[in-house]
């Protein structure tokens, strides 16, 4: 009963914020957007001390539940590791815990998020949700919207506008590099060992390890009913249970409740554990052993109940600014200072907080949002206008970011955030090379910070170059997104180390 309950938890939480990297309508993030803001560290860099605090308990209480049923990575090794189960079962076997290399990539973890945003990466990789969230909008999303795009075509021929296309395209090739290698590591590594990188590698389970050594509920061996067959060792993922001293490494155990079920004669229950009852292994770590105790299964998760919602994809107007004929690709300008999006701050607030788990990227309607190639800032995302604007009325960015890289705010505050200002380029402008009137930077520059005045101010009638009043630009992009110059823009966003109201 209680691995039921913990599968179906498991896979409600996992097929929802998989929704969330995949959903490119926004409309799944209204209602299951909390989901994102309750995993470990992004809490804990927003500072979210609620949910760092209920995690706690949770983990004091019933064990590394976060692991089996919060975590999407944990799940994603379990769903692996299952495949791999139906070729051979019972395929487990107890190994002794590898402190040196969990507490030293715990300790590699806290050094390279505290030393600074040039050592930022590193701790990134090594965040379990953040790892996931890149799988999922690197390497799933693109097949989530090519199916789209077939049901959307195939509607339109039905006369059904039920769906609408989206344009698939790869937005950053570093970053998909590094999720397709996590993939493969994760996949060889749960294919044959399931939880390995959970005890070995990952930060956040060495620290909720360490607290669930001391949880309240967690499941203990009756020695007066186990007849020593191995059979919960050999199907352990976590390969914790040492059956031949009748011992669990409670630091490494993830609550799957696998062994309950698969011991036959009952003697694996998940109660309360007396502290009588309590060893140390040779490796150090707390182990219970086989005592009576009392056979009656305790509640499991009671203040925890998650409702499977239905969600309907929202149909968006597309919205294409242009006319039909094909024009040569925009190339993206060197930008001095990269540009942070409105809520971020500053470039240094956006760096300490950001995880880079890409769901900002994945929610962003206007294609604005990439992860960055520079080494400095490695897959967190950066602003570039070549596919779109960052449009005043969108503020999806903010509304998702689970670890407040980019703080919520207001469309009115967008409105006025200063997060970059225009550039003008005359060498690039058709205006000057062409000698066409344009205008285009001007007519569609939602605060009106570009005016077109004479070029030569001793004839009102000389042809009409842009001016930039950067006091009152808010670095949207417009202006570069809709220059029709080509391939680089005559009017470019260089980007606000800070942040600031105009």
């Amino acid at each position: 009963m209680l691995r039921t309950i913990r599968l179906t938890l498991a896979i409600v939480f996992f097929a929802l914020i998989t929704l969330l990297f995949l959903d490119f309508s926004g409309t799944l993030h209204g209602y299951m957007g909390w989901m994102a803001k309750i995993q470990f560290l992004p809490a804990l860099l927003a500072l979210n001390v609620g949910v760092v605090l209920l995690l706690v308990v949770l983990t004091l209480l019933f064990g590394r539940v976060y692991c089996s049923v919060i975590c999407p990575l944990g799940v994603f090794q379990d769903v692996i590791s299952r495949f791999a189960g139906k070729r051979k079962k019972n395929r487990f076997r107890y190994s002794p815990a590898r402190k040196w290399l969990r507490y030293g990539m715990l300790a590699l973890f806290f050094v390279t998020l505290v030393a600074g945003v040039r050592f930022h990466a590193v701790a990134s990789l090594l965040e379990p949700y953040s790892s996931y969230g890149r799988i999922a909008s690197n390497l799933f999303a693109p097949v989530y919207q090519w199916g789209n795009n077939l049901l959307a075509y195939l509607a339109e021929r039905a006369d059904s506008y039920a769906f609408y296309e989206t344009e698939v395209w790869m937005k950053s090739l570093s970053t998909f590099i590094i999720a397709a290698i996590t993939f493969i590591v994760l996949f060889i590594l749960a294919w044959r060992g399931g939880r390995t990188y959970c005890n070995t590698i990952c930060p956040v389970g060495t620290v909720l390890g360490f607290l669930s050594k001391y949880s309240l509920f967690k499941p203990v061996i009756d020695t007066t009913k186990c007849n020593g067959c191995g059979l919960c060792a050999r199907n352990c993922k976590a390969s914790c249970i040492n059956s031949k001293a009748h011992e669990i490494d409670y630091s490494r155990c993830v609550a799957c409740m696998d062994c309950l079920d698969k011991c036959k004669q009952g003697a694996i229950t998940y109660t309360r554990r007396h502290k009588s009852h309590t060893h140390r292994t040779s490796a150090g770590e707390e182990t219970a052993s086989a005592q009576p105790v009392d056979d009656s299964r305790r509640a499991f998760l009671s203040a925890t109940a998650i409702l499977a919602t239905t969600t309907v994809l929202k149909a968006q107007e597309k919205k294409v600014d242009g006319g039909l004929a094909a024009i040569e690709e925009k190339k993206i300008p060197e930008r001095a200072t990269a540009i942070t999006p409105p809520g971020s701050m500053s470039a240094r607030n956006f760096a300490q907080h950001c995880t880079a788990c890409q769901l900002c990227v994945s929610v962003c309607p206007n294609q604005v949002l990439r992860p960055s190639s520079d080494l400095t800032r490695l897959m967190q995302p950066e602003m570039s206008y070549e596919r779109g604007y960052c449009r005043p009325e969108c503020t999806k960015c903010a509304e998702v970011c689970p670890a407040g890289a980019i703080r919520p705010i207001t469309k009115a505050d967008k409105s006025a955030i200063q997060i970059g200002h225009a550039v003008w380029i005359k060498e690039n402008c058709i205006c000057i090379t062409d000698d066409v009137e344009c205008g285009n930077c001007a007519r569609h520059c939602p605060v009106g910070a570009i005016q077109m005045v004479a070029s030569d101010p001793e004839n009102p009638e000389s042809r009409k170059i842009p001016v930039v009043n950067t006091e009152r630009c808010i670095g949207c992009g417009a202006c570069e997104n809709l220059c029709p110059s080509r391939p680089f823009s005559a009017i470019y966003v260089e980007g606000h180390i800070m942040h600031r109201t105009v």
